[in-house]
């Protein structure tokens, strides 16, 4: 009897690996994808809680201060995509052993009869997990087009002013760009009281829309982004865990969203387009949001006081040291040129060299997000190591046109030096390394001014 019930609790803990659930969640996201000044957003998510105890025991692994898995489980390989996952009760003591395994894994206590009880009522519900995951899938996404018909979105030139109350005469509080959103709170006399960002009050209603017409509109100005939530995500070209790995993505990277299907989205990075599985991203929409007036007035001091700091730190040859052919930040750094030209030319200099996913080596290896990170940090900037994080640094430019050298062009999932006619330099993929290419290969979610 014994053996029987450990070859029951050792087969339902099996199928209790496969075993998630789907959730549905709302919130506000930061790092608006922008095309105007303010960096900022309004995100609905749509968000995938998968829980599994194969991931808690990796989660509980990673914490361990030897990274030993648990006595009653031998081997647990857990990949980002769950390509592999497979435990193996030990000979010894294993009923005890998995129930023990069981209770630390989810941090609950429970007896072996009510354990096991729950172990076989997830292996009896893992053949309908699939059409629940559809369902719940479905439902999350008519959630979130029901939430869309709450927003108010600018339909203007450049901007339209955010005002204490409903009339012309009141005090401007701040600026609602075209294509930002804000959320509906009620309507007086033709005009939309609106909540965006720390902005509350009035714009004229003749310059938005809301209701029926924002939730079209929504789906064509808001930005469909998966953000990584695994230490390091496989891209894959199809659908598919049996497919070829086109390309690796670090934990909170963002991945512009083309296509979505069931527990799948289709993604773009430097090397393609691809899939990744929805169990290690979460979903959302993200859109501009208002800027208050003492926001703007902020931000533009900041980024003066920015340029003016990175000025003298260039000028006074923050990076004097170089080796062998590498000149220093100061030799192209002149009065007759701009500080953002100095760092497109420094950068241009490394073209030829590798590309080593989580480098920072701008001679031996370096990523996207390292190469940008690391040409800055001779000039006396310091940049985050992640190409979305380098969505917020500096000043949002209004599109390529408009861009200068030195500017950081950010794609999903990917990030570039401008330098001038249209070109960017950047540390593309391990197959190519550091290149110069053409701005608009991609389509950029943003252009960056930190100079």
């Amino acid at each position: 009897m014994k053996n029987a019930k450990m070859q029951l609790l050792a087969c339902s803990l099996t199928a209790a690996v496969t075993f998630s659930s789907m959730g549905l969640q709302s919130y506000a996201a930061t790092s608006s994808v922008s095309s105007v000044l303010p960096s900022a957003g309004i995100g609905y998510a749509l968000a995938s809680d998968q829980v599994s105890l194969s991931s808690l025991l990796a989660t509980s692994r990673k914490t361990g201060t030897d990274g030993s898995v648990t006595a009653g489980v031998a081997q647990a390989i857990v990949a980002s995509d769950k390509t592999i996952t497979e435990t193996t009760p030990l000979a010894a003591k294993v009923q005890d052993d998995i129930l023990n395994d069981i209770e630390q894994a989810t941090g609950t206590a429970s007896s072996a009869a009510s354990a096991s009880s729950a172990v076989v009522s997830g292996s009896s519900s893992a053949a309908s997990s699939s059409s629940s995951d559809s369902s719940a899938s479905a439902s999350s996404a008519s959630a979130e087009e029901e939430s869309f018909k709450s927003l108010v979105i600018a339909q203007v030139d450049d901007y339209v002013n955010v005002r204490s109350e409903a009339s012309e005469d009141s005090e401007v509080l701040g600026k609602l760009y075209d294509k930002s959103v804000g959320k509906y709170l009620g309507e007086e006399n033709g005009w939309y009281k609106i909540e965006s960002g720390s902005v509350t009050g009035y714009v004229k209603a003749e310059y938005c829309v809301t209701g029926e017409d924002a939730v079209a509109l929504a789906k064509k100005v808001g930005t469909r982004i998966a953000t990584v939530t695994t230490t390091t995500l496989k891209v894959r070209s199809a659908a598919s865990t049996d497919a070829d790995v086109i390309g690796l993505v670090p934990i909170d990277d963002e991945l512009v969203v083309s296509e979505e299907e069931d527990g799948w989205v289709k993604v773009d990075i430097e090397e393609g387009e691809g899939y990744v599985s929805t169990d290690y991203v979460t979903l959302s929409t993200e859109f501009v949001k208002a800027e208050s007036k003492a926001e703007e007035e902020a931000r533009l001091a900041k980024e003066e006081a920015e340029k003016e700091a990175a000025r003298k730190a260039a000028s006074s040859g923050t990076s004097k040291k170089s080796s062998g052919k590498v000149k220093s930040a100061e030799s192209y750094t002149s009065k007759s040129s701009s500080i953002g030209s100095a760092v497109a030319s420094f950068a241009q200099q490394f073209v030829g060299n590798p590309y080593v996913y989580g480098g920072t080596s701008l001679t031996n290896g370096t990523d996207c997000s390292g190469f940008v990170m690391s040409v800055y940090a001779n000039f006396g900037v310091s940049l985050p190591h992640s190409s979305s994080a380098d969505r917020s640094v500096g000043a949002a430019v209004d599109g390529l046109s408009n861009a200068q050298p030195g500017d950081l062009v950010c794609y999903s999932g990917h990030v570039a030096l401008y330098i001038g006619n249209g070109q960017i330099v950047h540390a593309s993929t391990s197959k190519t390394g550091i290149i110069v290419s053409s701005a608009s290969y991609r389509t950029p979610l943003s252009i960056r001014r930190v100079f």
